[in-house]
């Protein structure tokens, strides 16, 4: 009973994280296309558009900054990849724009941390 409950509590916490940082992008410009995708290779927070830019954006919310940035593992990276390709394959209007992944950090009592183009695949 406690797991389910703790896995509740987690998932409700990851969304309200994922809001705002949506509201976050939204103030510096960008249009949200996708909230919380969840493809049968991997999982997307946000995926947001400002311009000719793709941002596949991972959200993270730590008691540090440290280890919110620790948090986007490799493995993490590469499963995000493969959930942004299976994506972008069903969208053929948005081919032409410049994609990237992004991190959105969020600490308790700090602003959010936008880190633009955070990894390379």
């Amino acid at each position: 009973m406690r797991t389910t409950d703790a896995r509740r509590r987690a998932y409700g916490a990851g969304r309200k994280a994922e809001t705002l940082a949506a509201w976050w992008l939204r103030l510096k410009g960008y249009r949200i296309l996708a909230r919380g995708l969840r493809l049968p290779v991997g999982e997307i927070d946000l995926v947001a558009r400002r311009g000719a830019c793709l941002a596949f954006v991972e959200v993270k919310r730590r008691a540090t900054l440290a280890a919110a940035l620790e948090a986007v593992t490799p493995h993490q990276r590469r499963r995000i990849l493969r959930a942004a390709e299976t994506w972008l394959a069903g969208r053929p209007d948005l081919a032409g724009l410049d994609v990237r992944f992004d991190a959105l950090l969020l600490v308790p009592g700090r602003r959010p941390r936008h880190l633009p183009d955070a990894w390379r695949p």
